[in-house]
């Protein structure tokens, strides 16, 4: 196998390379002249050097940074396990498609690993040339074997005799088809010896399968020091081989295809039919090769053999290999200089936390914004739900949920009181799988019926209804959300969630899980719009309408967040209003294919996206609608899977306050001059600008700001309330 290791290093001339930020234009291909979208691979991609520009950022705390160096590393295990090996299946089958930006999977895939491969050379070097060193300085450092103190090796020593060798086990290769049957993305050990016959060698591999700690804390005199489970096992690996001779110790890692494919139609059981294609997936094709970049050349032939990987998959690195491992270092205790001023979510003002969640929402429809606001009202008006005598009914879709979620224990202890509680789960919700399987045996088990969602569709819908029996009559109570009934991601995530009780609403909440759980045929709703039903009909509708106001010489605006524009029907309603006039502001975090700034096509389009502390996942819409301003949250990103092969919701926000404050959210993300990138027409992302002598404006900062002032006026308007002791109270003075 003819294989340059040189053509493939991560720092190929060995020399300390300055580390800068690289920028499209010197690592992604740009789009044709001609071509009205750009490739959605590369744009995402982008995302993720908006990312990590974030750790190359000198402003931003140093184990902040290291933050967003491991979730960039998390980002692209998911990219490579879904993306990547989406595409290598395509060009196995040899598909001659194009997409919309005119490449083929081949030309995609050469782009790719282009892109990516600068992209990991910018992460090592932003680990070992900035961050860590900088850590060093403070007494937080990862130590390599060569700088162990005598004291430090006896520690590891212990450590290898007691927890690493008694458990791992490593196994002989002698042939290709030997070669174990490794777990995902879990790192290994590649052991070469010398062979029986002189200039021959032998390989083993010791797998260190999952749940493994990598992270071993050394004594230390001052701040914190540790070493790798990798560099241990590098010491003492002759332990497994006695007798042996080892040549090379070398830790590496493979990546798999996890692009699932499930056959509904045929699937009499869907959940036993999930738990076989998880199986499946721990068995899919490597598409990605990840070892030391010290490996010799014998051993990264023998490794791309056995993996069946080319050179275009094999990445060399000059450090740890999964640097998501550093996230456990940013979660070292002490160090605070070096982290980012708490930002705790706020209990909102607009919710009396001494009355219950439904006299609340009566008084009127409730807006919040996460994580600036509590998720708690969200886990309180469900855990009401359950324990109110007065609540018949409670309808929910999860789709991704917490380990020990309080809101399934919740559902639960409802259907154990008596309720009638209905949960539509989500089995296909991407690497969450596994949980939810779980928790639908578990919901089954506590008498829960529990829907697994529409054939052929995801359900992604955020809604939770309550049906309560009131003098008045029945009265139904919702919760609509823009993220996951989660309320760990909640202090992660930005998302939108709405209370009402509006009775049009309240029947559309109805008539849509009658769709999603029975065979009932769905209706027109009077004010929810669905998907794969009507959501994309009503949007291109209410684009229409703003393209025709304009034509009539009447003011157009339409303002727009969300996660990612792919969708060519969307992309191209928004060229034809901007080709009308139609006043167009996008803040798209993720994936744009949508080319702005084009004369005569899009140069009433503007594009920003914000990546910062908190991840911006809320979607909100907004038209000028001739002066009547149409305010909605979705759970649905302008992407074809969202907008045909999923359950998702597109809910208004009518209420005066709740939509003024929608508006005054929306409009504050636009401001954004610190955080905020504009993307410019040749794909590239260019930080926004900022008038000479004016500070710039961060968003999410602005945001807390505001909830927490508002927060603090509240608490001073509370009257203040003289309470006598009783007579039970005596005994406690």
């Amino acid at each position: 196998m003819a294989v340059s290791k040189e053509k493939m290093a991560a720092n190929p001339d060995n020399s300390p390379p300055a580390v800068t930020t690289t920028t499209p234009s010197q690592a992604t291909p740009l789009p044709a002249a001609d071509s009205r979208f750009f490739n959605r691979e590369l744009s995402w991609l982008e995302f993720n050097q908006r990312v990590l520009d974030e750790a190359l950022d000198p402003a931003i705390p140093l184990l902040e940074r290291l933050k967003f160096l491991a979730i960039t590393a998390s980002n692209l295990d998911e990219f490579f396990m879904v993306r990547v090996g989406s595409l290598q299946m395509l060009r196995r089958q040899q598909n001659p498609s194009r997409d919309p930006a005119g490449m083929t999977p081949a030309e995609q895939l050469e782009a790719v690993s282009a892109r990516t491969h600068q992209m990991v050379r910018d992460q090592y070097r932003c680990l070992l040339e900035v961050i860590e060193p900088a850590l060093q300085a403070d007494q937080l450092r990862r130590v390599s074997p060569a700088e162990l103190t005598d004291r430090q090796h006896k520690v590891i020593r212990q450590v290898f005799d007691q927890k690493i060798y008694p458990i791992l086990t490593p196994i002989g290769v002698p042939a290709k088809e030997d070669f174990p049957q490794l777990v995902n993305q879990t790192l290994n050990m590649c052991v070469r010896l010398q062979g029986d016959e002189p200039g021959t060698s032998k390989f083993a591999v010791i797998p260190f399968g999952r749940g493994r700690e990598r992270i071993i804390t050394l004594p230390h005199d001052a701040g914190y020091s540790f070493i790798l489970l990798e560099n241990v096992l590098e010491q003492f690996v002759g332990s497994f081989f006695i007798g042996e001779t080892v040549v090379e110790c070398i830790p590496f890692r493979i990546t798999r295809n996890a692009d699932m494919e499930l056959r509904e139609d045929a699937a009499s059981d869907l959940l036993r039919e999930m738990v076989e294609a998880l199986d499946a997936r721990r068995e899919g094709d490597c598409v990605r090769l990840e070892l030391a970049a010290a490996a010799s050349q014998e051993m990264l032939e023998f490794l791309m053999g056995v993996t069946e990987v080319s050179e275009q998959d094999v990445y060399l690195l000059d450090g740890p290999i999964d640097l998501t491992v550093m996230m456990r270092i940013h979660e070292t205790q002490g160090f605070d200089a070096h982290r980012d001023k708490p930002w705790p979510p706020r209990n909102s003002p607009r919710i009396d936390a001494t009355q219950s969640m439904f006299q609340e929402i009566a008084k009127g429809d409730i807006l919040l914004y996460h994580p600036y606001e509590s998720f708690d009202p969200i886990v309180r008006f469900i855990e009401e739900a359950a324990v109110d005598p007065d609540v018949l009914a409670i309808k929910q879709t999860l789709y991704r949920t917490s380990r020990n979620s309080p809101i399934v224990a919740a559902l639960k202890r409802a259907a154990q009181n008596g309720k009638y509680v209905t949960a539509v789960l989500e089995l296909k919700a991407r690497f969450d799988e596994a949980r939810n399987i779980e928790w639908a045996r578990d919901l089954e088990r506590a008498d829960v019926q529990v829907i697994y969602g529409v054939k052929g569709l995801k359900t992604h819908a955020k809604i939770c209804l309550v049906v309560r029996r009131e003098p008045q009559g029945i009265q139904r109570y919702m919760h609509f959300g823009t993220g996951n009934y989660n309320e760990i991601t909640s202090r992660l995530y930005v998302d939108a969630s709405l209370f009402t009780c509006d009775e049009d609403v309240g029947s559309d909440a109805t008539a849509f899980f009658n769709a999603v759980t029975g065979y009932s045929q769905p209706q027109r709703f009077r004010r929810l719009e669905a998907a794969p039903l009507g959501l994309r009909e009503r949007i291109l509708e209410l684009i229409d309408a703003e393209i025709d106001r304009k034509k009539h010489g009447q003011k157009a605006m339409i303002h727009a967040k969300f996660n990612a524009l792919v969708d060519e029907q969307m992309i191209e309603a928004l060229y034809r209003a901007s080709q009308a006039g139609v006043k167009i502001r996008l803040n798209i975090r993720g994936i744009c294919c949508l080319r702005p700034g084009i004369e005569g096509l899009s140069e009433n389009i503007t594009v920003t996206s914000i990546v910062d502390r908190f991840l911006e996942h809320s979607r909100v819409l907004y038209f000028h609608h001739g002066g009547d301003d149409l305010v909605f949250i979705s759970s649905a990103d302008w992407m074809p899977r969202n907008l045909d092969r999923r359950i998702e919701l597109l809910v208004p926000v009518s209420a005066p306050g709740a939509k003024s404050r929608m508006l005054s959210l929306l409009r504050t993300h636009f401001q954004d001059t610190a955080k905020a990138k504009k993307l410019l027409s040749d794909g590239r992302y260019v930080r926004t600008t900022v008038a000479q002598g004016a500070e710039p404006f961060r968003s999410q900062a602005a945001l807390y700001a505001r909830v927490a002032e508002e927060v603090q006026e509240a608490e001073q308007m509370r009257p203040t309330m003289l309470e006598p002791h009783l007579p039970s109270d005596v005994d406690k003075l």
